[in-house]
């Protein structure tokens, strides 16, 4: 494994930290306020090529290594994790359709996906299963040229803007893949506001009532849904969140060491203090643990290896986990100004929440990872 970012994964980084700097850092607080995502923000990601980052070229992305997507999560994640999300489902969308689509669906859907005309959302969780896959209410019926889906999706990530939804439904009694258009007959979308964290993430419930979409928008074949698909988009997401949660980490790190540096109590700094030197130095050692086992999981993305999987489920385990603290000590640091709304920290501690939940919580990843080792 290589630690040293090469030059252009470093011109990458710096980019992607600019145009966060400049475009998302400085009004994050606002999308948070009023729950949205605005749509200029998305299309100027699209125009520098974030959207379409996994995908090929010849779909007009940018085919990027697995090391320049977590940087690009990282960065990204660090101005604002709402905006991050979208990264991560509209790209498992994208996955989906490139490993498991036939040719026409990508020549459909997958040139759309990388200008940003189309955006794309996963659809697993319900409201009575939640992420429990092999268990999903949802169901599709062929009848003729169509199917018919029938149930709901719940808390699904810019669920009220994406275009394509990649939705699981059990079919002939096995949990299957289906591209669900937002214009199908019988499909609705309903916002889900106060969430306590990534609130302009735009999350929605999706309600299929006889919703009809043709049959050429399964996605490979029926019973392929769970051991495919879904294992796969989550696997990719839990590589993003793990890379977004190392970016919020280091935006905790940047405001501590400023705050800290300037603050006066006792007529010193109070980075002079022992105590906050000690919060401050293991941010630091958990944020870089973290993001060397994002760049380790990366790493073994990019060459195949068949631990991939187990390395993404560490990293998002340690780098989910580590940031509920780092987010609470930043606040601790900063006092009662860590506390108001206008400090972009007490948004990282609610975000940071969120994180030991989606794509699998803290328990579950405990799970897993022990039973993998025996």
């Amino acid at each position: 494994m290589i630690l040293e970012l090469t030059q252009k994964q470093q011109t990458w980084q710096e980019e992607i930290r600019a145009f966060v700097n400049n475009e998302i850092v400085p009004i994050a607080n606002q999308y948070d306020k009023e729950e949205v995502t605005p749509p200029e923000l998305i299309m100027k990601m699209a125009d520098h090529g974030y959207l379409g980052a996994l995908l090929p070229q010849e779909y007009g992305g940018r085919g990027l290594d697995y090391v320049s997507l977590g940087i690009l999560n990282e960065e990204v994640g660090r101005g604002c994790s709402s905006v991050r999300s979208l990264l991560t489902v509209h790209g498992m969308a994208s996955l989906s359709i490139l490993r498991w689509g036939n040719q026409e669906q990508k020549d459909r859907w997958l040139p759309k996906f990388a200008t940003g005309e189309l955006l794309g959302a996963f659809g697993l969780t319900e409201p009575n299963i939640g992420t429990d896959a092999k268990n999903i209410e949802t169901t599709a019926v062929l009848s003729g040229d169509h199917y018919i889906l029938n149930g709901k999706k719940k808390w699904i990530t810019y669920g009220q803007i994406a275009d394509l939804y990649l939705v699981f439904a059990q079919c002939e009694g096995r949990p299957t893949a289906f591209l669900v258009e937002r214009n199908s007959p019988g499909f609705t979308t309903h916002p889900i506001k106060g969430v306590m964290g990534t609130r302009a993430s735009m999350l929605a419930e999706l309600h299929m009532d006889e919703c009809r979409i043709p049959k050429e928008n399964m996605l490979s074949r029926v019973g392929f849904g769970l051991t495919y698909v879904a294992t796969n988009c989550l696997d990719y997401g839990r590589f993003t969140i793990a890379s977004g949660c190392v970016g919020i980490g280091q935006a905790c790190i940047d405001a501590c060491l400023e705050y800290t540096a300037s603050r006066i109590q006792f007529g010193l700094p109070i980075a002079n203090h022992q105590l906050i030197k000690k919060m401050i130095a293991e941010m630091i050692t958990n944020v870089k643990a973290a993001r060397l086992l994002c760049h380790q999981a990366s790493f073994l993305k990019d060459i195949a290896h068949p631990n991939s999987m187990k390395e993404t489920w560490i990293a998002k385990y340690f780098a989910s986990t580590m940031l509920a603290k780092i987010t609470t000590d930043a606040i601790q640091i900063h006092g009662a100004y860590g506390c108001s709304e206008e400090n972009s920290l007490q948004r990282y501690y609610r975000d940071s929440r969120v994180m030991e939940i989606i794509e699998g919580t803290t328990q579950m990843h405990e799970i897993i990872i022990a039973d993998s080792m025996y």
